[in-house]
């Protein structure tokens, strides 16, 4: 039986300067990074101890696949023990906010925030 999720994808402009933004400013692992011909690169990211990753694929590769795009909505949320600190430290880190963490309609903190690509994330107090 399906135990997890293995990975979803994020599409950026560039890979390199995604593994910067999820590895050095979100604080996350780099779990993959391998060679998949001239021209591709299977590369993968994901908090520590995560078993879902996240894919940072490029834009050309999705081209029969127009709705698989950059600057969206990606539909992803990611959570934080303490909303307060996170936030604090991603601003901090040069994170770009929607706006303050504000109470949800289930009683804890949210708040969106985007990637360099314009890719925007939800994150959540659990």
């Amino acid at each position: 039986m399906i135990s997890h999720i293995h990975a979803t994808t994020v599409v950026v402009s560039d890979q390199d300067k995604g593994i910067q933004f999820y590895r050095d400013v979100l604080g996350w692992e780099l779990t993959d990074d391998v060679p998949m011909g001239p021209n591709m690169r299977w590369v993968t990211v994901a908090p520590t101890g995560a078993q879902t990753r996240i894919a940072l694929s490029l834009p050309s590769w999705y081209t029969t696949k127009p709705s698989l795009e950059m600057g969206i909505n990606t539909g992803i949320a990611f959570s934080t023990p303490d909303m307060k600190s996170t936030f604090a430290e991603l601003t901090k880190r040069g994170v770009k906010f929607k706006g303050e963490p504000e109470m949800m309609p289930w009683g804890k903190l949210g708040v969106w925030f985007f990637d360099p690509d314009n890719n925007e994330f939800f994150m959540a107090e659990t």
